[in-house]
């Protein structure tokens, strides 16, 4: 098989499954009454809000001059994405579309000769490939931890986003 034609297959399949990790957090999100995005189970777990400003940077900062740059910008305070502060869901959405619109812009723009490059992150080179898979599991561990929360704060109301369980029979 031609390179050219299994890098464009990655890349749709990779952008494929993203777009469903996007919106699997968003059907996660809707279920969530906004006043509990802030919920967490104790001072060191992390709360939907959170999860959502961890995202919104790390995807701000991987993405931004993908290619050239250090993929761990130094004007990133990734840890100040982990203190709770007020911040309104409609600006913490804003964030959330913010950072996959650049998550989704700097990559579906990629060519073969691309993705044969190398990037930087935090000082490591990784291959293109590396780089996005990293990202790609990184996403959806958080979104996986958002639909976790949910379940948690919804209990026996919510709706499950994936295959749900059979009611047990006796």
């Amino acid at each position: 098989m031609d390179t050219n034609v299994l890098h464009q297959s990655f890349l749709e399949s990779t952008i494929g499954l993203l777009k469903e990790y996007k919106t699997l957090g968003e059907n996660a999100l809707k279920q969530i009454p906004e006043d509990q995005w802030y919920w967490h189970y104790n001072e060191s777990s992390n709360s939907v809000a959170v999860l959502i400003k961890h995202l919104w940077g790390n995807m701000r900062s991987r993405w931004t001059d993908f290619l050239e740059s250090d993929g761990e910008k130094p004007w990133r305070e990734r840890d100040m994405e982990f203190e709770h502060e007020d911040v309104s869901p409609k600006t913490l959405m804003a964030k959330w579309e913010q950072g996959w619109e650049m998550l989704f812009a700097a990559i579906s723009g990629l060519t073969a000769e691309d993705m044969a490059k190398t990037v930087k992150i935090n000082g490591k080179t990784y291959s293109v490939y590396d780089a996005i898979l990293r990202q790609l599991a990184h996403y959806a561990s958080h979104i996986g931890q958002i639909m976790y929360i949910g379940k948690l704060l919804k209990g026996e109301e919510w709706i499950s986003l994936s295959i749900p369980k059979r009611p047990t029979t006796k």
